[in-house]
């Protein structure tokens, strides 16, 4: 009998069934995984950066450079160029006369102007000399003149100097160069009117002929072989140019050579826009004044210098700047910024006249609201005053940032209250002291440009104006938690979104709207949020007197320097020897260096100043004195009353030059080894 097994009719279906049942396990076996994969797994947490930022933000901290050195960012310095070490050349070698090379950086129209053109070839009596064979003839200037004499021809193989524009031969023919021979640049200001010029010898070079030469009765002397003679290229008078002892400074030609220089010496600046100079205290001087930016700098605002230039002239008669004085020098070019107001008296007496200062580039007036009907259809979110009141300053730019994104994410207008507490941290009283404005702190002009906010006091004016006129009310919905999310106040019509923040701390912080889940939607809007243009008129000014080519370090001392038990090494990193031993290795000798610190001694650092030019913040009280243009700009802000430049401002006005240094040294990581928040916190 047959066995059925070996029978060939049974071999396919045996290896179709042998396939379908290990397609099978392999999907039993692929669902197993999965659903190992799917209970086993755990995901990270997503809200997980938004409690650690919060933690930033609202950890107790000593925030200023009164008690702690904590850099105070805003949204011009997010996203700062890192620093580079590498200094700039000090002398960087002067190109030669020539076609102006434009940067990259510079504008195109940075040396605009009107420039000669070359006048037609006016050839009199006497016929023009043709260059012989296999010769190279020089530049014949277009407004050479050619009187009694014809030109000499070059001999062969020779190459001759361009001709001066202003050359002249009378009587006397020009000496024929020897072959082989290279004469030097003729000056555009010699004069040949008796003699002829010598002629050079063979393989001999000449120097450039000084502008202020003038062979009148006696030939040039011939140049010995081989010798290279030096010349001066810049005359501060000339006697042969149209005015030897004034400098016309309306000239577009002195402008070019101000610009030219300033691209040369100020590499770390952006030059914007420049006014026609005027003339200085002396003939051949010049003032002029500019408007710039900082290369770091990531905001659109301008500032002003005005500086003093003393001119020559250089090859082809051109300007050239010999010396620039330093910041602010130019004092005839500076524009007066003040405007002048009448004070009346109270006794009748004739009326004073007030001078106040105010920066043109500044506009931090309140807006107004307008009519009722604008008013009724706008949409508004209100937040009352919370726990943040009187925090330091961290914390409320952190709470400030979350109720603005809030509102940006609703599409309503944010009622803002420009009154500040400013924390007992950042005053010398070490008390809290209310009544500090806005304005005096942060871009409020910036911030209407890119936020939509109204001022609180004008709002509670027009909202008490509209129902006192009408019977219906406004539709308010008052939210009395932190806990009702944005996304929840989404599609409300209400026009009025009042958050009250009246439970205990830490229940009544602006900043808990924006974590959780809302952290997801809410993006807070720092690029809205920049340093006061007054207090970064004074960041200027300092760069500025030190012609933005300055190194800074960052020494944190004050109450971190005292706590060995967080900081065990910080006061011993950061004493006088060991600054200077450390600084020497990274910082060269003699440079401007800039010292950001919270350390009260002014006489502390004074080992340094046998090796680098020190500069501290004290060195700059005259720019927030009681006759400089920041206090009389804040003294118009605040109604009259004198405003104290205090722990705060100082520290923004120290983070903003140490970020403008060419090499910066922190405290942390480069000083000392301690941990930044204490130790075991690295």
């Amino acid at each position: 009998m047959k066995d059925n097994n070996s029978s060939p009719d049974l071999i396919g279906p045996n290896a179709i069934k042998i396939i379908s049942n290990v397609g099978f396990s392999i999907f039993v076996f692929s669902v197993l995984m999965f659903t190992i994969v799917a209970i086993t797994y755990q995901p990270p947490d997503p809200w997980e950066s938004s409690r650690a930022l919060t933690k930033v933000f609202t950890e107790v901290s000593n925030a200023t450079f009164q008690i702690d050195n904590s850099v105070v960012k805003t949204g011009e310095d997010v996203g700062m160029e890192p620093v580079s070490p590498v200094a700039a050349p000090e002398n960087p070698p002067v190109a030669r006369p020539g076609p102006v090379q434009i940067p990259e950086s510079v504008s195109p129209s940075a040396f605009d102007g009107p420039v000669a053109q070359p006048g037609p070839l006016v050839e009199k009596s006497a016929p023009r000399a043709q260059p012989g064979p296999f010769e190279k003839t020089g530049d014949v200037s277009p407004s050479a003149s050619i009187a009694d004499g014809p030109v000499a021809r070059p001999g062969p193989f020779e190459k001759t100097g361009p001709v001066s524009p202003s050359a002249s031969s009378v009587d006397a023919p020009v000496a024929q160069p020897g072959p082989f021979e290279k004469t030097g640049d003729v000056s555009p200001f010699a004069s040949i009117a008796d003699g002829p010029v010598a002629r050079p010898g063979p393989l001999e070079k000449t120097g450039p002929v000084s502008p202020s030469a003038s062979p009148a009765d006696a030939p040039v002397a011939k140049p010995g072989p081989l010798v290279e003679k030096p010349s001066e290229s810049v005359s501060i008078a000339s006697d042969s140019c149209d005015d030897k002892s004034v400098v016309n400074c309306s000239a577009p030609g002195v402008l070019r050579a101000i610009k030219k220089f300033n691209v040369k010496r100020f590499r770390s600046i952006v030059f914007l826009e420049y006014q026609t100079p005027v003339n200085g205290s002396n003939p051949n001087e010049c003032d002029v004044t500019w408007r710039y930016r900082n290369r770091k700098e990531r905001s659109w605002r301008k500032y002003r210098d005005f500086r003093r230039f003393k001119l020559g002239y250089g090859e082809n008669c051109t300007y050239k700047v010999v010396n620039a004085k330093g910041w602010h020098s130019g004092v005839n070019a500076r524009r007066p910024r003040s405007q002048s107001r009448l004070n009346a008296t109270r006794k009748g007496e004739k009326p004073k006249i007030v001078t106040t200062f105010r920066d043109d580039q500044i506009n931090d007036t309140i807006p107004v609201m307008g009519s009722g009907n604008a008013f009724r259809y706008g949409k508004y979110l209100y937040y009352s005053r919370g726990g943040d009141y009187c925090k330091n300053m961290n914390q409320y730019i952190w709470s400030l940032l979350c109720a603005l994104g809030e509102a940006r994410y609703l599409n309503r207008t944010f009622v803002m209250d420009l009154n500040v507490c400013l924390s007992s941290k950042h005053t010398s009283s070490n008390r809290d002291e209310e009544g500090k404005d806005f304005r005096f702190y942060f871009d409020f002009e910036h911030l209407k440009e890119t936020a939509s906010i109204v001022e609180e006091q004008e709002f509670l004016k027009d909202w008490k104006k509209f129902e006192k006129n009408r019977k219906k009310k406004i539709p308010v919905r008052k939210v009395t938690t932190y806990k009702v999310t944005p996304m929840q106040l989404k599609n409300d019509k209400s026009t009025i979104i009042w958050r009250r923040f009246d439970k205990p701390e830490p229940e009544n912080y602006w900043y808990r709207v924006c974590e959780n889940q809302a952290a997801n939607y809410i993006k807070r809007p720092w690029q809205s949020l920049w340093k006061s243009k007054r207090i970064m008129n004074i960041v200027s000014e300092i760069s500025g007197q030190m012609d933005w080519d300055y190194d800074a370090v960052h020494v944190i001392r004050g109450e971190k320097a005292q706590n060995k038990a967080m900081w065990p090494h910080l006061n011993e990193d950061t004493s006088p020897e060991s600054l200077v031993s450390k600084l020497q290795g990274v910082i060269q000798p003699w440079r401007n260096l800039y010292i950001a610190t919270n350390e009260p001694f002014y006489n502390y650092f004074d080992r340094l100043r046998s090796y680098y030019k020190v500069h501290l913040l004290d060195d700059y009280k005259g720019l927030w004195g009681d006759k400089s243009e920041w206090y009389n700009e804040t003294l118009v802000l605040n109604g009259g009353r004198p405003v104290v430049f205090d722990g705060y401002m100082r520290a923004e006005v120290d983070t903003e030059v140490l970020y403008r240094a060419k090499t910066r040294v922190e405290t942390f990581y480069n000083l000392t080894k301690d941990c930044k928040d204490g130790i075991h916190t690295c």
